[in-house]
This record gives C-alpha cells, sequence and structure tokens, in this order.
C-alpha cells in the first residue's frame, strides 16, 4: 500500500497586540492542538505584527516549508487590517469584491439595527481564486487560497483572529478539510485522556515503552490544572480504531485514578454527570477558594439539576453564623483546620439538605502564613453519608503556587473528592503527584 505523505502544516498570528505582549496567543496553541489531535505536528509558529513586510516575510517564510499554512488575524475592517491585501500581492492576485459575502454582512448589520460602516465591506474582498470559509458568528470569513510557490501549490487557510469566531471555523471546517486531503484509505484516530495528579514528567514515565511510536504517536498538554494525553493512530479505519482501543486499555490501566474523563472534558463537567447519575446534590462551602467551585459548576449547563448552592464564608463570623461552626473549634484549632472544615461541610449540608456538602478554608497568600500553617497549607472536608460515624471527612495540603494558582488548585482538588466519592472510592487515599513528587499532606 502507498505510504501516506505527512502534510506540513504552518501557522501565522497577525497582530501587532501579539508582538508588543498586550494579548496571549491562544489561536496558535489551540490550531497546534488541534492538528496533533489528528497526528499533524506543526512546523512553525510565526507571529507578526500589523505591518505589510512583516506579513510578507511570514508568508513566504511559511509556504516555504508547509504544504497548508493557518493564518489568524488582520481580517477587520480597519486600516492595519492588511492580510488579504498583502497574501494577494504574494500570491500575485487581484482582490475582488464578493457580493454574497458583502450582502451577508449588510444583513449581520441590519439584524442589529445598527448601521453599517462602509469599511466593513473590506471583509468582503478576496483574493481572486479563493474558496470562502463562512464565519457564522462574525463578519469575517475566511478562505483558503492555492498560492504558486515554483513547482508546488501550498494552500492558505485565512481565518479572523477573534478566538470564538477562529475555533468555531476551525473545528467544523478546516480540520474536517484537511483530513480529506488524505491520499490514500488511511484514516488518523486519536482519543484524549483528561488527567488530574500527575505532573508531565510522571505521566510520561508511567507510559514508558507502552505505545510503540511505529505505531501510534503519545503527546502530553498541560492545561492547569489539567493535564491531557493524546494517543493518535494512523492506518485503515477499522485497523486503527481497533489499535486505538487496545492501547487505550494499556493508558487505563497505567494511570488508573489519575484519569479524569475521556476527551475534551473539564473536570466540573465529570463531577455534574455523576452527580446526575447517582441522582445526588452538592452544597459548597467555601472560604480560601472565594466562591470559585460553586463558579465552576454553574459554568456547566444544567447544573441547576444538582448544584444547590454555596457560602463564601470568608470571615469566622459568618463562619459561625452561617455554617454552625463552633467558636470553640475556631478558638482552639483557628479557621484552617480540619476541624473547621469539617463543621464547614457539615454545615452546608444541613442547611442546603444536600446530599453532599464540601468545604474549602486556607492560606492562599501572599501574605497570611506563619511557620505552622505557611502560605499554600489549605484544608478540604467532604460531608456524605457512609464516611464514617460522623459523616464527614477532612484532610489538609500543602498547595504551591501564586494566589491564584493556590484557589485553582483548591477548587480542582474539591471537584476530585466529590469524583473519587461518587465513584465509590475513598478521597483520602488518593496521593496527588505534582513536579513529578507527591504533594506533602496530613491526615
Amino acid at each position: 500500500m502507498k505510504a501516506k505523505r505527512q502534510r506540513r502544516v504552518a501557522i501565522i498570528s497577525t497582530g501587532d497586540e501579539l508582538v508588543q505582549g498586550r494579548t496571549v496567543d491562544t489561536n496558535a496553541t489551540y490550531i497546534a492542538d488541534r492538528l496533533g489531535a489528528i497526528g499533524i505536528e506543526a512546523q512553525s509558529i510565526v507571529t507578526v505584527g500589523d505591518y505589510p513586510e512583516q506579513i510578507e516575510w511570514a508568508w513566504h517564510h511559511s509556504l516555504a516549508r508547509a504544504d497548508i499554512v493557518i493564518a489568524t488575524g488582520g481580517l477587520g475592517p480597519t486600516a492595519d487590517d492588511r492580510t488579504s491585501e498583502t497574501l494577494a500581492h504574494v500570491a500575485d492576485a487581484e482582490l475582488y469584491l464578493d457580493e454574497e459575502q458583502a450582502q451577508r454582512i449588510r444583513r449581520f448589520f441590519e439584524v442589529l439595527k445598527r448601521p453599517m460602516p462602509e469599511n466593513n465591506l473590506k471583509q468582503a474582498r478576496f483574493p481572486v481564486g479563493a474558496e470562502i470559509i463562512p464565519n457564522e458568528l462574525g463578519t469575517a470569513p475566511g478562505y483558503r487560497l492555492a498560492v504558486p510557490q515554483g513547482q508546488r501549490r501550498p494552500i492558505a487557510v485565512v481565518l479572523p483572529g477573534v478566538p470564538r469566531e477562529m475555533k468555531a471555523m476551525l473545528d467544523t471546517q478546516v480540520i474536517p478539510w484537511i483530513l480529506s486531503q488524505s491520499e490514500d484509505d488511511r484514516s488518523i484516530v486519536s482519543r484524549t485522556f483528561q488527567t488530574f495528579g500527575m505532573s508531565e514528567s510522571a505521566l510520561d514515565e508511567a507510559l514508558m515503552g507502552a505505545i510503540d511510536p511505529d505505531e501510534a504517536r503519545l503527546s502530553f498538554r498541560a492545561s492547569f490544572p489539567q493535564v491531557s494525553v493524546r494517543i493518535a493512530v494512523i492506518g485503515k479505519q477499522s485497523e486503527a480504531e481497533h489499535k486505538l482501543e487496545a492501547l487505550s486499555e494499556i493508558v487505563r490501566a497505567r494511570l488508573g485514578d489519575a484519569v479524569v474523563a475521556e476527551g475534551d472534558v473539564t473536570m466540573e463537567q465529570v463531577v455534574g454527570e455523576l452527580l446526575k447519575r447517582h441522582k445526588q446534590t452538592l452544597a459548597t462551602a467555601e472560604s480560601c477558594s472565594g466562591g470559585l467551585i460553586g463558579n465552576r459548576i454553574t459554568n456547566v449547563a444544567g447544573s441547576s439539576e444538582y448544584y444547590l448552592g454555596g457560602v463564601i464564608a470568608y470571615s469566622n463570623e459568618l463562619k459561625r453564623k452561617t455554617l454552625s461552626v463552633s467558636p470553640e473549634t475556631l478558638s482552639r484549632f483557628g479557621a484552617v483546620s480540619e476541624e473547621t472544615a469539617c463543621e464547614m461541610a457539615l454545615g452546608v449540608r444541613n442547611l442546603s439538605q444536600a446530599s453532599l456538602g464540601i468545604a474549602t478554608t486556607g492560606i492562599a497568600g501572599p501574605d497570611g502564613g506563619t511557620k505552622e500553617k505557611p502560605v499554600g497549607t489549605v484544608t478540604i472536608a467532604l460531608a456524605a453519608d457512609g464516611l464514617g460515624s460522623t459523616n464527614v471527612r477532612a484532610r489538609s495540603y500543602q498547595l504551591w503556587g501564586n494566589r491564584d494558582w493556590i484557589k485553582i488548585l483548591t477548587s480542582q482538588v474539591a471537584l476530585d473528592w466529590v469524583r473519587r466519592h461518587l465513584l465509590g472510592r475513598d478521597p483520602l487515599a488518593s496521593d496527588f503527584g505534582l513536579r513529578g513528587s507527591r504533594w506533602q499532606s496530613r491526615s
């Protein structure tokens, strides 16, 4: 069988805000990640400002090295949006006004009942020969264009720089088109495992030797606080799917409880599905996490089915009055203690009549730490039936990072406790790997 030629893909990001550091280039990261999901590694990522000479250099550089160049940005209506005119010059093509797209842009403004600035029609101008990629979420369509390079004709794929628009166009139109360019009957199938509790290095070590690089591509991506593990297999559809399932079983066995979910799923989505499946409800009592757990849970559509609400009890007074934490507990053990966390979890469960109550209390920093309880000391408690004679368990952790990271980690660990409990596992039995080591914890 004829071997499949690996298509080379390059990425261009355009915008002064990117090169000046005013905006983080999330588009290039997203594109590279989606390419990786279909077994393609980006050859290069070039970021340039809104200057024709820089944009032209980026196109020449990328087209010389790749079969497909995906570019974002520079498709707006203003004078500094110069991607199309520059690419037309590189391709030695004229720009033309596409009347169908011009009418679509006019209708877009009519629906909003706003007058359309005439410069918006700039977004309906394309190099001759371009195949338009519709934009259902904004005014700037994308397009594909074959650009002669001697004997080669690499394809330029141009998308808007607005992340919401770009992502939708990439996922629904560009990636399927790339897959359709296969030169034989082979397909690329992949599976992504979302993990928590093991660092990239620990995951790599756990999977070392498990997957032959000639059989499949194994890749890791850290997206704090989770790390994803992806397997991509190339081959005939049925054979590739069979091999992918066999390799997935190996990953599941080696990573165990660290696997949170399969697919593009967050911890809060996993917890929500488990709560629904088990017909359980949840309430939260948060101190150091400041409502972040509740915010994450309610980011999931339909969360009202299982989330009853939460209390942000930052002060000791509110812990006493709202969550019924006893003054003696606070005086003897302090606000950051397993004893206080237990009473917070029990208090919010009783207050809400939820099946489960989760509580957090800690020192997020940068101030407030002591020798006995340094910054990053966090205690989590879970109140639910079946947790022993008191129906509540707690544990303290020494987390790391700045204030935001400690808060995010706290919310992630707390949600993981709920996940593990609903799966019938003891949350306290888990040890969370971090930077290749274990988090310090006190039971």
